[in-house]
């Protein structure tokens, strides 16, 4: 165990070296392989060749490429702003009504995004202004954009499952149907979050104009093509249709389609799309790539071994490891960007986990759910930093303070997956 921690310490202080986390993860891996051969570094070439032929040539990795770009493309035909539209038509007559229309059309624009910080950002600009012109504070606009924005890494499809999948060699197809109860339970609670706001300031929430029937059904004629796609992508999947691949790349061409009908692409915002893919894709690559090699070194140590023996020495119940877990993952959360976070500890934590007899998919669905605690929560939640980035008018203790009811919601959450495990692994139970 010993080696394996010198190496997280060597990583995290090549991090706050500015040294980005990739290179960190890779050069600790290679070395870390070599001093366990001896300070032979030929096997250490040989697993750098290994992950990085492996990264590139993994057929299921494939779906993270084409799930970006299904999100670039609708996000660019403008169905944002529909979805945040027919959510407000349904719920804006309430007091924080705009705010809980907001959680709304964050959870269904997380179901062809797959990326937190992009619904945080695509909503900061579709409902703060309407928030703003209505008179509601900052502390609730922001605090609702930033919660809503951390559905977009549960509800699929999602990035980080697929990675999760990929490390863990878990079925991804199950690991998004185990994302859908869990992410309409967070929409739920992040909606009472507001209301608790509202109520002890109702200031802070005013109410809207009250939809007629006309308008709310004129509303939802304007994302029935969204509805459609994620029907057609994951319905598929849960049938059994096709593969988690095959569903990534007919969702990209039904965003191409939706978009092109809505005349919102051109030659130029179709070349941005495909660069701003291309991009992501290959900085997550690269992570995964030096995370992959990290995780192999971690393997060749004692680590993974050392704490099942620890668990059984201190005759810990199941339950309270699991909570252990996700005590330091939410710790962790709070000064590390969560695709780090999750690369770094998997290789850890996931052989204890199995060792105890848990199911994968149910644990990976509470990483996720830290991992969106750790997006909204003080000093170094990402939500948070790109809401202030977008909205720097809007100070740094008011965002920091307006997330804090939707952090207590999410712990709420955290509590009842870990209590009823069935919330996560029915949908993936009865799936072909």
């Amino acid at each position: 165990m010993t080696e394996a921690l010198v190496g997280l310490g060597v990583m995290l202080m090549l991090s706050l070296l500015r040294i980005p986390i990739a290179f960190s993860m890779g050069v600790v891996g290679f070395l870390g392989v070599a001093y366990l051969r001896d300070w032979n570094f030929a096997p250490a070439m040989a697993m750098v060749e290994t992950k990085v032929y492996e990264t590139g040539r993994n057929y299921t990795l494939s779906v993270i490429p084409l799930f970006i770009l299904m999100g670039n493309f609708v996000s660019r035909a403008g169905m944002s702003k529909e979805l945040f539209r027919a959510a407000y038509t349904f719920v804006g007559h309430l007091r924080g009504g705009l705010a809980m229309a907001t959680v709304v059309a964050c959870a269904g624009f997380s179901s062809i995004c797959g990326s937190s910080i992009a619904t945080a950002a695509t909503m900061a600009k579709v409902a703060y202004p309407a928030m703003k012109d209505l008179g509601y504070s900052d502390r609730l606009s922001t605090g609702s954009i930033a919660a809503g924005g951390t559905l977009g890494i549960l509800l699929p499809p999602s990035t980080l499952m697929v990675i999760y999948g990929v490390m863990t060699e878990t079925n991804i197809g199950k690991m998004f149907a185990a994302g859908i109860l869990p992410g309409i339970l967070a929409t739920f609670l992040l909606c009472l979050a507001v209301q608790w706001t509202v109520r002890r300031h109702p200031d802070s929430g005013p109410r809207g104009e009250r939809s007629t029937w006309s308008q709310r059904l004129r509303a939802v004629e304007g994302v029935w093509a969204v509805v459609l796609l994620f029907v057609i992508v994951m319905g598929g999947i849960y049938g059994g249709v096709f593969t988690t691949t095959e569903a990534a790349g007919i969702g990209a061409f039904g965003a191409f389609c939706i978009a092109l009908a809505r005349r919102a692409l051109s030659w130029r915002t179709f070349l941005d799309a495909l660069v701003e893919s291309g991009r992501t894709t290959a900085m997550l690559f690269v992570i995964l790539t030096g995370a992959l090699m990290f995780a192999e070194f971690v393997n060749y140590t004692t680590m993974p071994d050392d704490l099942k023996t620890l668990v059984s020495t201190l005759k810990l119940s199941p339950i309270m490891v699991v909570t252990a877990i996700c005590v330091i993952y939410v710790l962790l959360g709070t000064a590390m960007e969560e695709l780090s976070m999750i690369l770094l500890t998997v290789p850890v934590f996931f052989p204890l986990v199995v060792h105890l007899g848990f199911d994968p998919i149910w644990f990976g669905v509470l990483i996720v759910v830290v991992v969106e605690i750790g997006l909204i929560s003080p000093p170094v939640g990402m939500n948070l930093f790109v809401l202030n980035a977008l909205l720097p008018h809007v100070p740094i203790m008011t965002l920091f303070r307006g997330v804090l009811p939707f952090v207590i919601a999410d712990i709420v959450r955290l509590a009842i997956l870990i209590a009823f495990p069935v919330i996560s692994l029915w949908l993936p139970s009865m799936m072909r």
